[in-house]
């Protein structure tokens, strides 16, 4: 039995409390916490409609470190669950180091006033936690987060090391709206537009965004073209896995995003520098966010399927030469909708928070330090998606990804 703090009330922090309430046995006293403490108040609401579960909510601004310690010191959570924006990553860190709260995110930290995400900031408190003797999980989310599990699990069954992997997300959904984003708007674009990295015999190569593309068949949603990207689990599997010779990430869009997202490019839409406006200073981004349909808002109107895995080749643990698997999951949109209220890239990431913070607070994942997903046990985790919502296979592909 435990105490859970969440903080954040999008559409992932909407999935996870949900989750959490269907594991009573696990999650028996459940807090909300936001900035908008309106929307933490529909979650309870959808929750205790759905669940029979009361949680309880509060306002917080995750900026300030004192006015989340304070929320911390009043409710005593057994983790605190960081489902915000990635931009406080590092403010409730700070907080939860000075109450000696364990800590879980699902994204690593991004500066805001510029586009790039690392993880060095969060490494950089180790000691910090290791010291406190309270545990930090970065990233449990699905990619990263699951996309991590499945390399530590195929490298613990399967293989005897990676040699190359490659990350594929498929988003095989329609809300029809011309263009929309299916996670934070902000976050998103920002991803999308940043140049792509991959990691290639030791190194770092870079590529302007959305150049390089391949078409993939993925099943249960079909063929679809796949962008080169740079995604943050790239960073951490090729600093925890150092025999990783290639590691590459690669995300879906349709014509219509891309066509979109290239016009609001062009007029400055995407910009992260604040602009005078009226006498005001305004983050074209921002704005932007503002104006595009709530990702939260998106489930009664989605349809279709998530694919979302790893390929990977290395050495066959049993000795009989190199093997290449390939370890996904598809979600389909409508059924998430049916059980939880949201749409399939919302429960993707939040069924692997709750899953992470269950591990955490019944001791099953423990430690002193700040640990990515990839460093410890995937057993249990992969038992729990099983178990949860996100059930995964395996297949043998004939040979290494030629693309």
């Amino acid at each position: 039995m435990s105490r859970v703090l969440v903080i954040g009330a999008g559409g992932v922090g909407h999935v996870a409390v949900h989750k959490m309430a269907m594991l009573p046995d696990v999650f028996d006293d459940i807090h909300l916490a936001s900035r908008t403490v309106s929307k933490c108040h529909a979650i309870a609401e959808s929750v205790l409609e759905r669940t029979g579960v009361t949680i309880s909510v509060d306002s917080i601004d995750a900026d300030d470190v004192a006015a989340t310690v304070a929320l911390i010191e009043r409710i005593e959570p057994d983790v605190l669950v960081n489902l915000a924006l990635p931009y406080q990553d590092l403010t409730l860190m700070e907080a939860c180091l000075q109450t000696g709260t364990p800590y879980l995110d699902t994204a690593n930290y991004e500066p805001p006033d510029e586009a790039r995400f690392e993880y060095s900031h969060q490494w950089n408190l180790h000691e910090r936690f290791r010291d406190a003797g309270i545990m930090a999980v970065l990233g449990s989310g699905f990619d990263p987060g699951v996309t991590s599990v499945f390399a530590t699990w195929a490298r613990k069954h399967l293989v005897s090391g990676i040699r190359q992997i490659d990350i594929l997300d498929c988003n095989g959904g329609d809300h029809g709206h011309p263009f929309a984003t299916n996670f934070n708007p902000e976050i998103n674009i920002r991803e999308v537009t940043a140049p792509a990295r991959h990691w290639e015999h030791g190194r770092w190569v870079e590529s302007p965004a959305m150049t390089t593309s391949v078409a993939f068949d993925f099943d249960q949603v079909g063929e679809r073209n796949a962008y080169l990207m740079y995604h943050e689990e790239l960073e951490s599997l090729t600093t925890h896995f150092p025999e990783i010779e290639r590691a590459r990430f690669w995300m879906t869009f349709g014509d219509a995003y891309i066509n979109h997202l290239t016009v609001l490019q062009n007029v400055g839409m995407t910009g992260i520098e604040p602009v005078l406006y009226n006498g005001h200073e305004i983050v074209p981004l921002q704005f932007l966010a503002s104006v595009l349909p709530a990702p939260e808002g998106l489930g009664e109107r989605t349809t279709g399927k998530t694919n979302i895995g790893d390929i990977i080749t290395g050495p066959a643990i049993d000795g009989s030469g190199e093997k290449t698997v390939y370890i996904y999951n598809v979600c389909d949109h409508e059924a998430c909708y049916a059980e939880v209220g949201s749409q399939a890239v919302s429960y993707t990431t939040g069924v692997p928070a709750m899953i992470g913070a269950a591990l955490m607070v019944q001791g099953v994942w423990s430690g002193s330090g700040v640990y990515n997903t990839e460093q410890l046990d995937p057993d249990p985790f992969m038992a729990m998606l099983n178990e949860h919502g996100l059930g995964w296979q395996v297949a043998e592909l004939d040979g290494p990804v030629t693309f």
